[in-house]
């Protein structure tokens, strides 16, 4: 059962809803955005004026609210399934479960507006390899924009490519894939769009100064071909440039966004993501310029990457191979482009008179204090046409649980007004009551699958873990199901990283559906 997109009600100004937008202005609360009190809540521990001492843990009430930045990356699924593939498993801090999960498909119902749709669902956890879970569900969070338009209907767009060319970008599946990948896009774009091209090593260099696509398509490619691997990297000399170039080249009503293509090995200039995104913070803020970044490389920081993303109103995605390359740039280019949210938001609420427990998989350098929710100077994630973003909780209900078990709220701002939205979506007791695996939802068992595998690789211990042979093994059988290439994309992962752990070698993919491990 999929509850879809409840009204979140009035709004904190008194407008009325923007019917354009489709979503409803954001509601007003109580004590700094907090929910009101529950009368029936026990006291939390108070301090002894005396002391200073806490009081017993024991009288402490549970935190019954999970506020999280919406996160659209999936760079560390990406640069994980290519480490697999060479043979190596990821390291553990590189790990995101959320940005594995993020990466498939959902089916989630779309909006009808320029907001999101709020769907919750979930599952009975049966006993697993892991902690006990007989007593446990997962819940689904699941919000999702509307689908980008055709392309012929999107604003124009003005991007600035930062392009590293220092020696690391020398080896296989770097400089000639970013190459190829902007030669890619050189022939998707449309004549009103306008490209410009920095690149950096120990300096940085404008290449190409803002050009329009129309007629100037050869001059474009010519450029991106006479890039040659040159000495150090200094990301902070790339992106100061690319934020100059894209000031100097800005336009009215139409997308501008800054796209950092490169292995994020910094090891010149300024070296830390805040120290860098400190110095072109006015022109972000001034000109609401986004950071892309796509990360390619066998070695890649995948933190640093984020981290200035993150920071920068933007996302990351990773590139291993030109099949992913014409993914991103061919596939997903006006989800990427434009945005449908600013500093978006969501917060579960658990009703704790069924909730004994509840844990949220992943997102722990996207949490936001539960006060700071409404807060719309507190720095979101942002989110473009055609995105879906999917939130995993491990579920303890209390026995005999029955009635809500959760609402989920997500907040946002119109990336052109400025104004606050929400909607919000719930689960009852009987919404997540089924079981798991062979369950009804396949989609739902992928983001399961994906979130386990992810949690296994870096050695956590949610509740009901498979083995990652039974793992491949319900991959290679949901992908038989689905018909999906990402899904057994996953179950070969999944089986490359069984294989690595045991020293054997990985079995040929085929899942359950064919008697064999994917």
């Amino acid at each position: 059962m999929l509850l879809t997109a409840c009204s979140a009600g009035g709004s904190s100004d008194g407008a009325t809803a923007d019917k354009r937008s489709g979503a409803r202005p954001a509601q007003g609360t109580t004590g700094g955005g907090q929910p009101e009190p529950d009368a029936a809540a026990p006291q939390k521990g108070r301090q002894s004026e005396e002391s200073g001492d806490t009081a017993e843990p024991e009288l402490a009430a549970p935190d019954y609210l999970s506020t999280f930045a919406l996160d659209v990356d999936t760079a560390s699924y990406g640069y994980a399934r290519s480490t697999l593939g060479d043979g190596r498993l990821p390291d553990p801090v590189n790990v995101r479960p959320e940005e594995f999960v993020n990466s498939f498909k959902q089916g989630y119902e779309r909006p009808k507006g320029n907001g999101f749709s709020v769907t919750v669902d979930g599952a009975r956890i049966p006993n697993g390899s892991g902690a006990g879970a007989s007593d446990w569900s997962l819940l689904r969070v699941g919000l999702a924009t509307k689908a980008a338009p055709p392309s012929s209907e999107r604003p124009p767009a003005s991007l600035t490519f930062v392009v590293d060319i220092s020696g690391s970008m020398a080896g296989p599946g770097r400089l000639g894939l970013v190459q190829k990948s902007l030669n890619i896009l050189t022939d998707e774009l449309r004549d009103d769009d306008s490209v410009s091209l920095v690149t950096f090593s120990d300096e940085a260099e404008t290449r190409l100064p803002m050009t329009r696509l129309q007629g100037n398509r050869n001059k474009i490619r010519d450029a991106v071909e006479a890039m040659e691997p040159a000495q150090s990297t200094n990301v902070e000399a790339g992106i100061t440039r690319g934020y100059e170039e894209s000031v100097k080249g800005h336009r009215k009503g139409v997308n501008n966004r800054v796209v950092l293509l490169s292995d994020a090995l910094a090891n010149t200039g300024d070296t830390d993501a805040d120290g860098i995104l400190e110095k072109i913070d006015s022109a972000r803020r001034e000109y609401g310029i986004t950071l892309f970044g796509v990360g390619v490389g066998s070695d890649y920081g995948d933190a640093f990457m984020e981290r200035l993303t993150n920071r920068g109103d933007g996302h990351t995605t990773y590139v291993g191979d030109e099949e992913q390359a014409r993914k991103v740039f061919v596939d997903q280019l006006p989800a990427h482009i434009e945005l449908r949210a600013r500093d978006a938001k969501a917060q579960v609420a658990f009703d704790r008179r069924n909730v004994k427990q509840f844990r949220l998989i992943g997102y722990e350098n996207r949490k936001v204090a539960d006060e700071d929710f409404r807060d719309d100077s507190v720095d979101g994630g942002e989110v473009g046409p055609g995105h879906t973003v999917t939130a995993l909780y491990a579920v303890r209900l209390r026995e005999g649980a029955s009635g809500e078990v959760a609402k989920a709220t997500v907040r946002w701002l119109d990336p052109k007004t400025r104004k606050a939205y929400e909607e919000s979506g719930s689960a009852r007791t009987g919404t997540i009551d089924g079981r798991l695996w062979g369950g009804e939802s396949q989609r739902l068992q992928v983001a399961a699958v994906a979130a386990y595998f992810a949690d296994t690789l870096r050695g956590g211990d949610l509740p009901g873990t498979p083995t990652l042979r039974e793992l491949a093994s319900r991959a290679g059988k949901l992908a038989n199901e689905t018909e999906d290439s990402s899904v057994r994309k996953l179950a070969t992962a999944i089986g490359q990283a069984e294989a690595l752990r045991n020293g054997t070698e990985p079995e040929d993919g085929g899942g359950e559906g064919e008697g064999e491990i994917g």
